[in-house]
C-alpha cells in the first residue's frame, strides 16, 4: 500500500494567531510503509493554545522516529504492535497533560489542546481520540470513524440532543477532555481494515462546522481524487467555503489516500 497526502491550515477570518497543528510521517519498515499523521487543535487563548498543540505535536513525532521503532524490533505481529502502541500513546498523553497544566501552574490561565492520531501499518488503521477533533473515512460514503469527546456528544448520546441539532448547539464547543486542562486523559481508541482507494481525513472542528457530509463526499470522494494536487485543491475549496460561511475557529485538515501498489 501507497499513500497520497495532502494537509491545508488557516488561521480563518477571525483569530490572530493559528492554533492548530498537524504532523505527518512516512517510513519504510520490515512490515512494509508505515503512515503516521497527528493533528491538534489548541485552545486557551493567544500564544497558549499554539504552544499546546505544538508541544504535542512535537512529542509524538519524537515517538515516531524514537519510541516506535523499538517496537518494531521487538516485535513483528501487528496484534502485539498496536497495543505497545496503545499503551505508548496513553502513557505520552497522561504525560503531556501534567506538563502543560504544569507550565500555568500559578498562572491563573489554562491552556490545552485536542488530538487526533492516525497510523497506518500492515493494511491496518490505529487512531486515538482525545477532544473533538475527527477522523473520518471516505470511499463509497462518508464514516465518521471517531466519537467526539464533548458535551453535546454527550448529551445526543443520553437522547438529550438530537445529531442535527449538533453543530448549531451553544455548547458545542464544550469539551469533557483535551491534553492540558483535564485530571486524568482517558483517550478512546478505535482500529480497522485500510482498504485500497479509502480516503482519511483528519480536520479540526473548524473545518466540519459549516460543511455537511454530503459537501464532504462531493469535494472529497476518493475516485476523483487521482493526485494530491487534486486532494489539496480540494482541500483548500472547502477551507474557503467554510469561511465563506463566516467560520470564526482556525480550519485545518489533513487528507490520506490509500493506493493499492502494483
Amino acid at each position: 500500500m501507497r499513500y497520497l497526502m495532502a494537509a491545508h491550515t488557516d488561521v480563518g477570518i477571525k483569530k490572530k494567531t493559528n492554533q492548530d497543528s498537524y504532523m505527518i510521517k512516512e517510513a519504510q519498515t520490515k512490515l512494509g510503509r508505515v503512515f503516521f499523521c497527528v493533528l491538534c487543535d489548541g485552545m486557551g487563548g493567544l500564544a497558549n493554545g499554539e504552544l499546546a498543540s505544538a508541544a504535542v505535536i512535537r512529542a509524538m513525532e519524537q515517538w515516531f522516529e524514537t519510541d516506535f521503532p523499538q517496537i518494531l524490533r521487538q516485535v513483528t505481529d501487528v496484534e502485539e504492535i498496536l497495543e505497545k502502541v496503545k499503551n505508548n500513546w496513553y502513557g505520552t498523553a497522561n504525560i503531556l497533560n501534567l506538563q502543560l497544566a504544569q507550565y500555568v501552574e500559578g498562572t491563573g490561565k489554562r491552556m490545552g489542546t485536542t488530538i487526533v492520531a492516525l497510523l497506518m501499518i500492515k493494511n491496518e488503521y490505529f487512531i486515538m481520540n482525545v477532544g473533538d477533533s475527527r477522523a473520518y473515512a471516505i470511499s463509497n460514503q462518508v464514516y465518521q470513524l471517531t466519537k467526539d469527546q464533548s458535551l453535546v456528544q454527550q448529551q445526543i448520546d443520553l437522547g438529550r440532543v438530537r445529531p442535527e441539532d449538533a453543530e448549531r448547539h451553544p455548547q458545542r464547543n464544550v469539551l469533557l477532555q483535551c491534553i492540558g486542562a483535564s485530571e486524568e486523559v482517558l483517550p478512546d481508541f478505535y482500529r480497522g481494515t485500510v482498504l485500497p482507494g479509502t480516503l482519511f481525513l483528519l480536520c479540526s472542528d473548524g473545518f466540519r462546522h459549516e460543511i455537511s457530509e454530503q459537501e464532504l463526499f462531493m469535494q472529497l470522494n476518493p475516485s476523483g481524487l487521482v493526485n494530491e494536487e487534486k486532494m489539496k485543491e480540494r482541500l483548500v475549496y472547502l477551507t474557503e467555503l467554510v469561511k465563506s460561511r463566516m467560520e470564526m475557529d482556525n480550519i485545518s485538515a489533513v487528507a490520506i489516500k490509500a493506493v493499492q501498489e502494483g
